[in-house]
């Protein structure tokens, strides 16, 4: 029996002894999870450095601040969630108990990426803990300071049984994924992406995939344009342009393309210095492999700013490409690195056509102050999200699912979502053994009287919350008069 075997088998075993079932040890698990952030933050600083290049503060501000905002909402929320969800009834079950009920999949297997080790790795295991899963976590392998640390370090903090980590490469997830799991939760790139699928569709496993794709981001020309730019270079250069909401290519009319080259070279100064190379909060690509990656994307388009690199640092400056077509080589996959392409487009039209030209991406980028024009793109496209005026703050708002579609993932998670989306929502419906004469007219004979009345009984709905109101309005409203009869009386 292989170790991943092992693994999978002992957190079945775990789980079906029903410890996870109370909301208590359920928050207790959260807490330990919260602490480990709280006490081992240098480690996973100091891994992430490693990893990637990235300050102290960087990391906290993008990997272990959110994390502790998921953490800290999932455990005053859950009560909340996991309580039953009382549902609008019809006429014949209007006396009976109707609610959806969240339950626990069973065994969560979790599926990491490298380029923000933590948050996207740990993310999904709250709402796994939360929703009373077990959960194997399965960090990359490509960020491999960061998985070791949370081989070693995590647990010493949670049950070893229920959330056990497995760290490998590529046989490893592969032996990982011939196992039988309640549900996988995979983030990284569409052709792993697919191959996750398959296997799990031997299974009949339910997946959410977390991918990526080209997000495109149209600037519009009557915008301030000094702001726009400020925000995305923000947007796409953090983390070293490796996120996967990063705005990919920006697109926008040849009137002010010179103009948003100037502007983005001005905030990459104000950013990162004259020499990013050297400036602490300026990462570095994950590895060899990406960097020559990335350069190749480069061939065919012109820079307009930046294009300094040293592969033996896996450095990559800050980069505006220029002479960019949609048959460029950098437009043909995700960049996920520090290459902004600009494409000009005669206008907000050409620019809609060609984005539904493509997949689907994660998210749409809009500059404007033309309400009626961010709500045509709205109307107009399809993506995972969609902001207006900003970049990546989408991600901080835990009330908002994250996810994509078609392309870009299926599936979504943050705060209650990844509650639910690792619950199984039941429905349940609990019927008292009395009024037997109502019941009588769905059983045999079917006759024109009967179907008369199931008509009736069953396609009238009944939002038993709002009678309630009424009712409720309507005591108040026959007390107030009592009291004033009596006032007037008196008088």
């Amino acid at each position: 029996m292989s170790r991943e075997q092992l693994v999978v088998q002992q957190a079945r075993r775990s789980f079906q002894t029903g410890k996870t079932k109370p909301l208590e040890y359920r928050i207790h698990q959260l807490k330990s999870l919260l602490c480990f952030i709280s006490e081992r933050r240098k480690d996973i600083a100091d891994a992430v450095k490693r990893d990637l290049g990235k300050s102290e503060h960087g990391t906290e501000l993008f990997e272990t601040l959110g994390l502790e905002g998921e953490i800290s909402l999932a455990m005053e929320k859950l009560a909340e969630w996991a309580a039953p969800r009382p549902v609008e009834k019809n006429l014949l079950t209007i006396l009976d108990e109707v609610y959806v009920q969240p339950e626990p999949l069973g065994v969560v297997l979790i599926i990491g990426a490298w380029n923000y080790p933590w948050a996207v790795t740990l993310q999904p295991l709250v709402g796994a803990i939360a929703a009373g899963n077990a959960a194997v976590i399965k960090p990359s392998e490509v960020s491999s300071h960061s998985a070791k640390v949370m081989e070693e370090l995590l647990p010493q903090y949670l049950d070893k049984d229920l959330y056990p980590v497995v760290t490998g490469g590529v046989s490893e997830t592969q032996e990982l994924l011939k196992q039988r799991f309640d549900h996988i939760f995979y983030t990284g790139n569409s052709t792993v992406g697919k191959l996750v699928m398959e296997a799990a569709a031997r299974h009949l496993t339910p997946v959410t995939l977390e991918l990526g794709g080209k997000s495109p981001c149209y600037i519009d020309k009557n915008c301030d344009i000094n702001v726009a730019c400020r925000r995305i270079t923000w947007g796409k250069f953090v983390n070293c342009g490796q996120t996967c909401i990063a705005p990919d290519f920006i697109l926008c009319e040849p009137c002010i393309q010179s103009q948003v080259v100037e502007e983005i070279q001005k905030c990459i100064k104000e950013f990162y210095t004259d020499n990013p190379e050297t400036f602490e909060d300026y990462g570095r690509i994950i590895n060899q492999r990406h960097f020559k990656r990335l350069m190749a994307l480069m061939e065919g388009s012109t820079v307009a700013v930046g294009g300094d690199n040293d592969e033996s640092q896996c450095y990559i400056a800050p980069t505006v490409l220029k002479d960019v077509t949609g048959e460029s080589k950098v437009m043909k996959e995700e960049i996920f690195g520090p290459l902004l392409p600009i494409i000009t487009v005669s206008g907000i039209d050409e620019a809609i056509q060609f984005i539904n030209a493509r997949e689907k991406p994660l998210v749409i980028y809009i500059f404007s102050n033309d309400n009626k024009l961010i709500k045509r793109v709205i109307a107009e496209t399809s993506s995972g999200a969609l902001l207006a005026n900003d970049c990546l703050v989408h991600f901080t708002v835990s009330a908002l699912p994250f996810g994509g579609v078609g392309n870009s993932g299926m599936g979504c998670y943050h705060g209650r979502h990844t509650f639910d989306q690792l619950s199984h929502l039941r429905s349940c419906l609990i019927k008292q053994l009395k009024m037997e004469g109502v019941n009588s007219m769905r059983y045999p004979p079917h006759t024109a009287k009967k179907l008369s009345w199931a008509r009736f009984l069953l396609l009238k709905q009944v939002n038993v919350c709002r009678l309630r109101r009424m009712a409720l309005l309507a005591t108040l409203a026959g007390l107030a008069a009592f009291v004033a009869q009596r006032f007037l009386r008196r008088g």
